[in-house]
């Protein structure tokens, strides 16, 4: 009987051992390699893209470079998501490894007993992660001629929690007696192949985001709720009523509730509670970890840490201690 691929050793090409005994100077390679590939590592001024560097270290030994031809003094970070970093290079590929093991997510309390680093420190170190993980989904279409899309939504958020005595409480299901805080996550998902997350206040409020990423040809498959009637008017579609059944041979979202499913689990598994202000990005995190299911763990680790150092400092978190520092 085969096994399942997460259960294969081509499922293990990268193990937390090996990260945690390279050396500062092998890890300051891995990242060389990763973020100038065309190079081969030789490092890049991002002032003026000169290839001559000085190399001196400042006292706590953290590696700096200064560009030969315009004199600028740049990291290995700099300009990037991990820009201005405090830690030995080492501890980020380690962060790195140990969030893109777990399946469901890490939790910020958890690897900051992992690394030995604070709470907040490792709090803003994944919502980068995150926002690295963010770009592969600018711009994204999915579908086309016959292929499969599944669409569906699901509600996070705004728990309003009951009185302790029966006689105080109120129908919650009312919209009077409800926090306001509710939102709605949708999720696009093409049969093998890949997932587009958003959040709305609404299904409804989705209509005009689901046509412009979905493209013509496109089978949708989407449950009975009456917020996906209007797709029809371009798209062939295919419903299941989920009170009769959960799936049929003519359709079923089976793929877009296996992505609630991992969402779910990992909020109530490991972060307990997802701000309404961040649920984008973790629904991010969740779909590319949907989507790279069947990849192995040493290329999730490079493609994260590529993403990572190509992306430019972080929109949200860019002097997140130094407020006056925040990016526009």
């Amino acid at each position: 009987m085969a096994i399942h691929f997460l259960q294969s050793k081509a499922a293990r090409t990268l193990s937390l051992a090996e990260v945690f005994r390279m050396t500062e100077a092998e890890a300051e390679t891995a990242f060389r390699k990763i973020r100038w590939t065309d190079t081969q590592g030789e490092p890049v001024c991002p002032e003026c893209g000169g290839l001559d560097a000085y190399e001196y270290r400042r006292p706590t030994g953290l590696l700096r470079l200064r560009c030969k031809a315009c004199g600028k003094n740049y990291s290995l970070t700099s300009g990037t998501l991990f820009a201005s970093h405090k830690a030995p290079i080492r501890v980020y590929l380690a962060a790195i490894a140990v969030y893109t093991n777990e399946v469901k997510g890490k939790n910020a309390l958890a690897l900051s007993r992992d690394l030995g680093m604070s709470h907040k420190a490792c709090w803003v170190m994944l919502h980068k992660l995150r926002e690295a993980m963010a770009a592969e989904f600018k711009g994204r279409k999915i579908g086309g001629e016959k292929k499969v899309a599944e669409v569906d939504g699901a509600y996070f958020g705004g728990y309003t929690r009951p009185s302790n005595l029966a006689e105080n409480r109120k129908d919650r299901r009312k919209l009077a007696n409800q926090s306001g805080k509710r939102q709605s996550l949708v999720i696009i998902r093409e049969r093998n192949g890949d997932s587009i997350p958003q959040v709305f206040k609404s299904e409804g409020a989705a209509l005009s985001w689901i046509k412009s990423r979905v493209a013509k040809g496109t089978v949708v498959n989407a449950d009975e709720s009456g917020a996906w009637n209007d797709l029809a008017s371009k798209y062939e579609m295919a419903r299941i009523n989920h009170q009769e059944a959960y799936a049929t041979d003519e359709a079923c979202t089976n793929w877009a509730e296996s992505y609630f499913s991992r969402i779910r689990r990992g909020e109530i598994g490991h972060h307990h509670h997802i701000s309404g202000t961040y649920l984008l990005r973790y629904a991010q995190e969740s779909a590319w970890r949907e989507d790279q299911r069947r990849v192995d763990n040493g290329a999730q680790v490079r493609r994260v840490t590529q993403l990572a150092l190509t992306s430019k400092p972080s929109v949200d978190f860019s002097g997140y201690y130094q407020r006056h520092l925040k990016a526009a």
